[in-house]
């Protein structure tokens, strides 16, 4: 298959397609930090942040759609999520995104997709200061099994 060329680069020059898995939003969070730990010991936080669209459609109203999106953060970056972050809190968000798949007590297979974040800055002003960035401490361990994960 012939990989296209990448910003004007020539065709034989871009040996391997690349990917991109990068999620970034600011929202509000619309619910409290759930702070969890894994067998293991290592820390994992998860939130709801929801971000709002606004538009006018062709016949002059005015409508407003709201996406929710799931974040988990690991190691450090949770503890510091869980510490600071409120409900309602404006907050940006950058990480991956991961599609987190189980089976329910019903034994139906789920999924659900959820951001798994690296980057977390507080924006309004109780929080200014943003969360220091480091690698995920996902990555470090390699990936995790479902049943790592204590919700």
């Amino acid at each position: 298959m012939p990989v296209a060329p990448v910003f004007g680069e020539d065709r034989r020059s871009c040996g391997t397609m690349v990917s991109v898995n990068r999620m970034t939003i600011i929202g509000n969070l619309g619910s409290e930090p759930e702070m969890r730990y894994t067998p293991g010991g290592r820390p994992v936080t998860s939130f709801s942040v929801a971000t709002n669209w606004r538009y006018t459609t062709s016949e002059g109203e005015r409508k407003e759609e709201t996406e929710w999106f799931t974040i988990v953060a690991w190691g450090k970056l949770a503890e510091q999520c869980n510490q600071f972050l409120t409900k309602g809190r404006l907050v940006y968000i950058e990480g991956r995104l991961r599609t987190h798949t189980w089976e329910g007590q019903d034994g139906q297979r789920r999924s659900r997709n959820e951001i798994v974040a690296d980057r977390v800055k507080f924006l309004d002003r109780q929080g200014a200061a943003p969360a220091p960035e480091g690698k995920p401490d996902e990555a470090e361990h390699g990936e995790l099994e479902p049943d790592d994960i204590p919700f």
